[in-house]
């Protein structure tokens, strides 16, 4: 007598790993920036206006206040132009980071559906914020250099790698925040507050190299202070960049990527029932 299936063993768990057409990971991603856009940036212009507008005024505010001090910045004649090169990838990577530590909390309804995954989510913030912020930063450092009338210059080659760079580390930290805010929620008040002082420490206000060498030594381990260095290279032709290490930053990068996709892939059920 053949035995009756029961309907338990018959049942697909949503979040089991599922097989699907090679094109529906592509068009779910799609919904799911478009999504996005319409509660995070309206839709209207105004809410990409503001994206723009916001690091504007807070680099107007850093050139106004340390011109008040200093005659001139540490590299270069412009205020403007020193700070959007230290704050806009520190401000790239701190939005990532944070887009990519909520996604299971902000798409968490949608995952309900069999053709939603964690990855669909991870992958649509991560496209749509850092195609965003990629656009914000250089709609600035070209708009400080017309209204300025300063020499137009980009290594486009090491500004790409910066880039890169930073969606990379974005990525994997943000990846296993993730999944530790969404085990943890006590986590993400931790990481608030441990991750502040990151804004005096990475560079945005001075430079490596005028920095003492005991505070060098300390300051090399910060993966940012590698980007906005390598954000200055591109920039400023006779920077001194020696202390730079690319590789450095995308081990950290992948290291952490790794781990925080094996954390989400080994516990999603659990957190999804939770």
């Amino acid at each position: 007598m053949t035995d009756i299936p029961q309907p338990e063993q018959n049942r697909t768990n949503l979040h089991d790993v599922r097989k699907r057409p090679s094109f529906q990971m592509g068009r779910t991603v799609v919904a799911l920036m478009l999504r996005e856009m319409a509660t995070t940036y309206g839709r209207s212009a105004g809410g990409y206006l503001w994206a723009i507008l916001e690091p504007i005024l807070g680099i107007a505010l850093l050139s106004v206040l340390f011109s008040m001090t200093l005659r001139q910045p540490p590299v270069g004649d412009s205020f403007a132009l020193f700070y959007a090169t230290g704050f806009l990838p520190f401000s790239m990577f701190n939005s990532l980071t944070n887009k990519l530590a909520r996604s299971v909390q902000f798409s968490r309804p949608f995952m309900a559906y069999p053709c939603v995954t964690f990855m669909d989510t991870l992958v649509a913030r991560l496209l749509l914020n850092a195609l965003t912020d990629i656009v914000v930063l250089l709609v600035v450092v070209c708009g400080i250099m017309l209204i300025f009338g300063l020499p137009f210059w980009l290594d486009l080659g090491r500004l790409g790698l910066m880039l890169g760079l930073v969606v990379l580390l974005s990525a994997g930290v943000g990846t296993l925040n993730c999944f530790l805010m969404t085990s943890f929620p006590i986590y993400e008040r931790i990481w608030s507050i441990a991750t502040r002082p990151l804004f005096l420490v990475s560079g945005v206000f001075f430079t490596y190299s005028s920095m003492p060498p005991q505070v060098q030594d300390l300051l090399w381990f910060n993966p940012l202070i590698h980007i906005v260095g390598l954000a200055r290279m591109s920039i400023y032709p006779t920077y001194n960049g020696e202390y730079v290490s690319p590789a450095y930053v995308a081990l950290i990068g992948a290291v952490t990527l790794f781990f925080g996709l094996m954390l989400l892939v080994r516990h999603f059920k659990r957190l999804m029932e939770a």
